[in-house]
């Protein structure tokens, strides 16, 4: 089963407590693509300048990433400066440089257009709800938006989240775009917005899915369900790890043929597996590296930690 990721490719400059790398690769679609690559075939629309060379591009073939859909264009790829000082769930953003993300228009190769699973990463509203249009027989579509989305372009994103069967999103996110505070009022009113289900994620505290009555196709609706974070004794750099959430939570998806109230909640923990690697070091240094075993004894602990086996 394809997943079909659009977003950004990109450099980032970081810098945390534990050090700091300059022009190390990173983007929503690469942290994205690199987790889910663990679990089905993923295949990424994103465009990047002249300074993507082979050996970043070999990041993904060695996962067996289809790259065909990354645009190569003239000029420098998207690079994102930021820092971490004493508190490393949120990062101060010192640059942004869109280079040639600024002219971003997804194309859609036509050995794509079979993809079963869509996941439409941070990027601007406009252009997600066009790839959408362009994907209408996909089994399942998921999407991440930004605050700055959320903010100044809420028509636009309002006609996406129409289209979404879940929508991944952090805690902030979802009290902006409901302006409520409370988290399960919070919820509903995005959940009534138009997406089926909602994954809110709490950065070191874990994720909350919460869901729709066609969240399962008709079947009884569970209670919301909260995954657990597995606790670190060192991180890193947490710099895309919500991307990582998002890979390993729909990979998982997609490697199993049906969606259940039980393979969601797996794909919760999974998400949480692959996103607690991507801080252990910087950029996608550790999703490059991290094996099957390690993944199901890291799935495992988070079953022992939270008596998975009992919840579902």
């Amino acid at each position: 089963m394809a997943i079909l990721v659009v977003g950004s490719v990109a450099f980032d400059s970081i810098e945390t407590p534990h050090g700091k790398v300059d022009h190390c690769l990173g983007g929503a679609a690469t942290h994205f693509a690199l987790a889910a690559s663990y679990f089905t075939d993923v295949r990424v629309i994103a465009v990047v300048g002249e300074d993507f060379l082979p050996k970043h591009e070999a990041v993904f073939t060695a996962q067996g990433i289809d790259t065909a859909g990354i645009e190569r264009a003239p000029g420098l790829s998207f690079h994102w400066t930021g820092a971490y000082a004493g508190n490393l769930s949120e990062a101060q953003t010192l640059g942004t440089d869109l280079n040639v993300f600024e002219r971003f228009e997804p194309k859609i190769p036509e050995a794509y257009t079979d993809s079963e699973y869509l996941f439409l990463a941070n990027i601007d509203p406009v252009l997600q709800a066009r790839v959408r249009s362009h994907m209408p027989k996909v089994r399942m579509v998921c999407g991440d938006t930004m605050n700055y989305w959320i903010k100044d372009h809420a028509a636009n994103l309002a006609a996406v989240l129409r289209e979404l069967d879940v929508l991944l999103i952090n805690d902030g996110e979802a009290r902006m775009l409901s302006g409520e505070t409370n988290p399960v009022r919070a919820a509903e009113k995005v959940l009534a917005m138009g997406p089926k289900s909602l994954v809110v994620k709490h950065g070191e505290y874990g994720a909350t899915g919460f869901f729709g009555e066609h969240s399962f196709g008709g079947r009884a609706v569970p209670r919301p369900f909260r995954a657990p974070a597995l606790p670190l004794a060192e991180v890193v750099d947490p710099t895309g790890a919500g991307d990582s959430f998002a890979g390993g939570f729909y990979g998982y998806i997609a490697s199993q043929p049906e969606l259940t109230p039980a393979v969601f909640r797996k794909a919760m923990f999974y998400g949480g597996v692959m996103g607690s690697f991507a801080c252990e070091r910087f950029g996608t240094e550790r999703l490059q590296a991290v094996t099957s075993g390690e993944i199901e004894a890291r799935f495992a602990l988070f079953r022992e930690i939270s008596h998975l086996d009992s919840a579902i």
